[in-house]
């Protein structure tokens, strides 16, 4: 059986396709007692409520209809919001210039968590200008060893 993301994912794709929206990530988690499908969406523009809301219940009817999650659960539809997360290589595109949060699989220089402007991505590696200090460096990652990355917002 595949995972529940993946099932949800089949179901969706039709829907943001119909509706020109773009898939950021899909969470199948529990919290306490209760289970979460949080589906995230965007578009260039944003997205309003209007249309997660068209979403939702679209992708509610499909659940129903076809019931491929065992446990109750709640469905939620929205924005990946400011600090969306970079999952996809077209993410990270999208992405060069703007400020990042990066966390990776093993240490590099000793350091799991890198935040900085993003300078450049290859496919191969992430290339990051981080302040350390009253200096700045550059640092390159190897794209294979980064775990999560998001947006981030500066303060």
């Amino acid at each position: 059986m595949s995972k529940v993301t993946d099932v949800v994912e089949e179901l969706v794709a039709p829907i943001i396709l119909d509706m020109d929206l773009e898939l950021v990530d899909i969470e199948y988690v529990k919290e306490g007692k209760n289970w979460f499908l949080r589906v995230f969406i965007d578009k260039d523009n944003g997205i309003d409520i209007e249309e997660c809301g068209i979403v939702s219940e679209r992708l509610g009817e499909k659940l129903d209809e076809l019931d491929p999650i065992p446990n109750n659960y709640f469905l939620e539809v929205s924005s990946p919001g400011a600090e969306r997360p970079l999952k996809k290589e077209k993410d990270f595109e999208k992405a060069v210039g703007k400020h990042v949060n990066i966390k990776t699989y093993e240490p590099i220089d000793g350091e799991k968590e890198f935040e900085g402007k993003l300078l450049e991505f290859t496919g191969d590696h992430v290339k990051l200008e981080m302040k350390v200090k009253t200096r700045t460096k550059q640092v390159e990652i190897p794209f294979e060893k980064v775990a999560k990355a998001r947006l981030a917002i500066v303060f």
